[in-house]
């Protein structure tokens, strides 16, 4: 039974498409037997996520106002990288893009579904340490502050709800664990 998908797709529509997303409408019998719509936002790209610590477990959060949200929020090093190619690879070149660190050592530490009640998203998450400084290279929708601090603020940030960013509070206190088991 966890298997066996209880909706029925009658018919789909694309709504709207762009480079980034689709947003898909279907009409559909709902598990219970009633007609109804279901809207699906379909992401072309992952979402990464890169951990930054280094040797004195130091992190960096990048600072930048959100348009969806209103907001400023501080995160994680983040971006997108195309399904088609290595997610790791993405990781390496948004690391670089954002912070302009680079990172000799790469650990895979989570992968989750962003929002999975309306969209495909699937977050990667590293940890990325060995680093070593360059030059940053924002996107030009990119207008980022960078912030060097002890790992431990930055997970008292996330504790007190000042970081609310998914893929950051989920990164951050996966780091936290593999920290106090010995991991890092």
């Amino acid at each position: 039974m966890e298997n066996s998908n209880p909706w029925v797709t009658i018919d789909s529509h694309k709504i709207y498409e762009n480079n980034w997303i689709g947003l898909t409408e279907h009409n559909v019998i709902n598990p219970s037997g009633g007609k109804g719509i279901y809207g699906e936002v379909h992401f072309k790209n992952y979402a990464i996520g890169i951990m930054v610590l280094d040797e004195d477990h130091n992190t960096w959060l990048v600072g930048q106002y959100r348009f969806p949200l209103k907001a400023y929020s501080w995160e994680i090093p983040e971006g997108g990288g195309p399904l088609e190619s290595d997610p790791l690879e993405s990781a390496q070149r948004e690391l670089i893009e954002e912070t302009g660190l680079r990172a000799s050592d790469w650990i895979e530490v989570q992968r989750m579904h962003l929002s999975n009640s309306v969209s495909n998203e699937l977050a990667i998450i590293y940890i990325a340490r060995g680093l070593s400084q360059g030059e940053s290279a924002p996107e030009e929708t990119e207008q980022l502050s960078i912030r060097k601090l002890p790992f431990d603020e930055a997970y008292q940030m996330v504790l007190n709800g000042e970081i609310t960013d998914s893929i950051s509070v989920a990164a951050i206190l996966k780091t936290k664990i593999l920290i106090q088991e010995g991991h890092l």
